[in-house]
């Protein structure tokens, strides 16, 4: 046991006062070295004296987050606000997000259907791209009013470009004959990726969005490592996961088709689209475009929290009445 323990403490992961300990050398390894030493031991003696000892295999654990923003509380509280304030004054309030992207083709998908006994999806083996298939990225904006979602579903390039479409798609198709008398649109969004608050896209974007349907738009970012609190996960994405687990992805057709008949006890409604645009990456955008942009910061946490107006009010529509004579 001693030979055993020098070999083992120099790889030792775990803490000297901790009850269980751990090593990334196998026993057969263990048990050549401890030959060398003059020992005729097996690996499977090893293991009973490495179990007996308090060593155990064990996977890494996720348990060190870092350092949080010191106002990360503060701004799920200042987001509630925004999202309560919009929702009394009947405006429409949306969480959006990126999906995981998915490679089309007769890949194998996670989770189990029903078949007929002895005869599973027969799938490819390894998961390569096919270069004619390539990649589904689905672009999600979910009503947190209606319980209602939208899904562009992309084969481009996941630019700042490509999300801010999706939403406008969504406010053509499924907002404004929701919302008639809107007049802003409160978003919410994580603080990376294609929606990042500091891509100058992104904010450019929302320019020529608030310019042509006349909203005032309002984008809230979640706190950075926080992402996994946003709405249209737990209410959209989980659901078509739901919908499509077991199922292989083998066409672009498919995913939208699935994605449209994804539904939930609570009576979610969804529909999804195959975004046929072009979305290059590199697009810059100058000092004089940002120039133009009626960005205004808030003054809490003015990099996360901001509206952008549009530079001409959309006309009211008017009734008049004609007094027959």
């Amino acid at each position: 046991m001693a030979d055993l323990e020098a070999l083992v403490e120099p790889t030792d992961a775990g803490r000297p006062q901790s009850r269980v300990r751990w090593t990334s050398r196998s026993t057969r390894r263990l048990a050549r070295e401890l030959e060398t030493l003059g020992h005729n031991v097996s690996s499977h003696l090893v293991a009973d004296l490495l179990h007996a000892a308090g060593y155990s295999l064990q996977l890494n654990q996720k348990t060190r987050e870092g350092t949080t923003h010191p106002d990360r509380d503060a701004q799920f509280r200042y987001l509630n606000a925004e999202v309560v304030r919009h929702q009394r004054r009947h405006q429409p309030v949306v969480s959006v997000d990126t999906k995981m992207k998915e490679l089309v083709g007769d890949f194998k998908n996670g989770g189990r259907e029903w078949r007929p006994w002895g005869k599973p999806a027969p799938v490819r083996v390894h998961d390569f791209l096919i270069p004619q298939k390539g990649m589904a990225i689905p672009y999600g904006v979910y009503d947190l009013n209606r319980n209602e979602g939208w899904v562009s579903v992309g084969s481009d390039h996941d630019t700042a470009t490509f999300p801010v479409r999706a939403i406008r798609r969504w406010w053509e198709v499924m907002g404004r004959p929701s919302y008639p008398h809107a007049t802003s649109l409160l978003i919410t969004a994580d603080c990376g990726g294609s929606n990042a608050a500091r891509v100058r896209l992104w904010t450019w974007e929302f320019q020529q969005f608030a310019d042509r349907t006349g909203l005032t738009l309002t984008v809230c970012h979640f706190p950075p490592g926080t992402g996994k609190w946003i709405r249209i996960e737990h209410h959209l994405f989980s659901h078509i996961a739901m919908k499509w687990r077991g199922e292989p992805l083998v066409s672009l057709a498919v995913i939208v088709s699935l994605i449209g008949a994804t539904t939930s006890t609570a009576g979610l409604r969804v529909r999804s689209e195959f975004d046929k645009g072009r979305y290059p990456d590199g697009v810059e955008v100058s000092h004089e475009q940002m120039a133009r942009v009626l960005l205004e910061p808030h003054e809490f946490h003015g990099d996360r929290n901001y509206t952008v107006r549009p530079h001409r009010a959309r006309a009211k529509s008017v009734s008049y009445s004609v007094a027959m004579p």
